[in-house]
């Protein structure tokens, strides 16, 4: 699995480790010092014997790029944060096929809308369901209930 830290953040741990190695000190307490495998730390040494210092350089991300930028996503949360009633949508409530939609009309991309939770979920966003509520709910009528009938009704432990 792929540890945390932008690219540059993982390179510059390789060639801390390296560096270490350099110093005398061991695969296994290079590996325990940085953080990771003693495995990864000899898979490092081996490939900078190899190629050089520009073994330890980040690769290109595999598979295909985005369709959106990092800054549409950043535009996309502050045009979702407005709600959707102000997108002419009838509620203020956000669904995949909606945001799907805005997506669309802001950057001309279309996403299917399960993919649009991908997108979501990747900047920090959780699924909220509003909760349902009766129209006719009488909220004074319930307190009352609860705590006239209530009492009366509810099973007690016996006493000892």
């Amino acid at each position: 699995m792929r540890p945390h830290g932008s690219p540059a953040d993982l390179e510059a741990r390789r060639r801390r480790a390296v560096a270490l190695l350099e110093k005398g000190l061991g695969v296994r307490e290079v590996a325990r010092q940085i953080g990771c495998s003693p495995a990864s730390v000899s898979r490092w040494q081996a490939d900078v014997r190899a190629r050089g210092p520009d073994a330890l350089r980040p690769k290109p991300a595999p598979g295909r790029p985005p369709r959106i930028t990092v800054g549409q996503r950043a535009r996309l949360l502050k045009l979702l944060l407005k709600g959707a009633a102000a997108h002419g949508f009838g509620t203020d409530l956000w669904t995949l096929p909606r945001v799907a939609e805005v997506i669309g009309r802001t950057f001309g991309v279309r996403y299917h809308p399960a993919h649009v939770w991908k997108i979501l979920r990747g900047e920090g966003w959780s699924c909220q369901k509003p909760a349902r509520r009766a129209r006719e709910r009488d909220e004074a009528a319930i307190q009352r209930w609860r705590a006239a009938r209530w009492p009366h009704i509810k099973k007690r432990p016996p006493r000892r």
